[in-house]
């Protein structure tokens, strides 16, 4: 079910109780020389919507949120930002219309590093006015870290930045925007962590050229073969949030009825 298509009667005759509303969030900015500015876009809906027509009885899929904090790209240029305080507002207003609208399941599947931290803190502020409902917020490749680990072949075995796996992912999804003539090792990746502590760098410190690991790895097949197995592992969480109680108090969640 996709909440654009949909005529207000309809969406009014939903099961709130058992429909889980997932709203795509994402960035557009510089993803180095081979691939296009909108590629976390690109992805992240490409994901939901798939994630969409398996559970059609029980997903409502709302448009892609596609302009993300990228505050940390800035500098390279070619990228769309919005500030972490307003980027934070934008998501618990859309929750909020969505849980005033007695919706009581609602997932942010995130497509940008960058706007996990804010979408934390959305789910933060939304929890406390909403206590009863189930509010929750991931990354879409989090569900699938260890497959992931294992189906990629440079030693960055994480989800970086126009790296290995996104590269792979959009050879798959819109193959004719990337640059092949232009993939190539991004060289070191500068950390961002010292002793367990964050340390904010941004990508024109981090990066030679704006993204990370190894799409010179990258292939059509790879791709497929992730973003299926993503799929697959995604059903799954849907699953389980629509098994999950709902409550306010300890319990309830100890004992459903």
């Amino acid at each position: 079910m996709k909440f654009a298509e949909l005529t207000s009667a309809q969406l009014a005759a939903l099961d709130r109780e058992q429909t889980l509303v997932v709203v795509p969030i994402a960035a557009v900015e510089q993803h180095g020389p081979h691939m296009p500015t909108g590629t976390d876009h690109f992805l992240c809906t490409a994901v939901a919507e798939a994630l969409e027509q398996r559970r059609r009885d029980s997903v409502l899929l709302t448009p892609t949120v596609w302009l993300g904090a990228s505050a940390h790209h800035l500098r390279l240029g070619s990228t769309l930002s919005t500030a972490l305080d307003t980027y934070v507002a934008t998501l618990c207003d859309i929750g909020t219309s969505l849980l005033d609208d007695n919706y009581r399941r609602l997932l942010f599947l995130n497509g940008h590093g960058g706007n996990i931290d804010p979408m934390r803190v959305a789910l933060r502020e939304l929890q406390l006015p909403y206590p009863d409902s189930l509010l929750a917020a991931g990354c879409y490749w989090s569900v699938a870290d260890d497959f992931i680990r294992q189906t990629l072949a440079g030693d960055h075995k994480f989800v970086g930045h126009a790296c290995e796996f996104e590269t792979s992912m959009m050879l798959h999804v819109r193959p004719e925007l990337v640059a092949r003539d232009q993939l190539e090792d991004a060289g070191p990746l500068i950390t961002d962590n010292l002793h367990g502590m964050f340390v904010s760098r941004d990508m024109r410190q981090r990066t030679r050229a704006g993204y990370t690991g190894r799409p010179d790895l990258a292939s059509p097949e790879k791709g497929r073969v992730l973003f299926e197995g993503i799929i697959q592992r995604l059903e799954a969480l849907v699953d389980q949030i629509l098994r999950e109680p709902l409550g306010t108090e300890h319990a309830e969640f100890l004992n459903p009825e």
